[in-house]
């Protein structure tokens, strides 16, 4: 049986080699690269992000990240986002008073946590989405988050044909999105490459669901 194959994209964000080794032990076969035609071909596609919301946008700009992206959902094909990757697929990014434009595929803002300490560092419980592809057989289990923006409110989607998305939460002085699953489109606030088995075995649940 051959192996999914998945493309993490390498476009100057940190944490990548650490994602790939982890989508690896998840059962795909991984490669880190920027490649248009190799992104494109790939079964599932990894963005990861690290650092500020406005230093990954521009980064993913510098490889056509967003066409890129789009492309792929489009023709319906798996992209997975992983922190500040979830983050810039909302409409803006706010930051130190400073507006990013995000990637759009989702209505919201990323701006500060409502906590007396930041960043949120460790690990935390989520509350899973009824019917969540992404955590089935994990649910309970915690996941590690290190950030201090985060997107507090999701409006209403879906109708007609359209699915509404699947959100799940979790609660660091007040409710933040944790994760979305939207059809081929998905991503998570915390770090599976960091979160042990429960984090293997979310990406374990992605792979199997292409």
């Amino acid at each position: 049986m051959t192996q999914p194959s998945v493309v993490v994209l390498d476009y100057g964000s940190g944490n990548v080699h650490s994602v790939a080794k982890a989508v690896a032990v998840a059962g795909a076969q991984v490669e880190l690269t920027a490649d248009p035609a190799r992104v494109l071909a790939a079964d599932g596609l990894i963005v990861p992000g690290v650092g500020a919301f406005e230093a990954v946008m521009n980064q993913l700009a510098s490889v056509g990240g967003a066409r890129l992206i789009e492309q792929r959902l489009v023709a319906g094909k798996p992209v997975l986002g992983i922190c500040v990757g979830l983050q810039v697929l909302f409409e803006q990014g706010v930051e130190h008073g400073v507006e990013t434009e995000g990637l759009g595929q989702w209505p919201g803002i990323v701006e500060k946590l409502d906590a007396p300490m930041l960043p949120h560092m460790g690990w935390d419980t989520v509350q899973a989405a009824d019917g969540s592809v992404l955590f089935d057989g994990i649910e309970d289990e915690r996941f590690y988050f290190v950030h201090s923006y985060g997107v507090k409110h999701f409006p209403p989607l879906g109708g007609g044909a359209f699915a509404a998305p699947k959100i799940t939460w979790a609660d660091y002085g007040g409710p933040f999105v944790a994760a979305v699953e939207n059809g081929p489109l998905m991503a998570t606030q915390f770090h599976p490459e960091k979160s042990g088995q429960a984090g293997i075995r979310l990406l374990t649940n992605w792979v199997n669901n292409f």
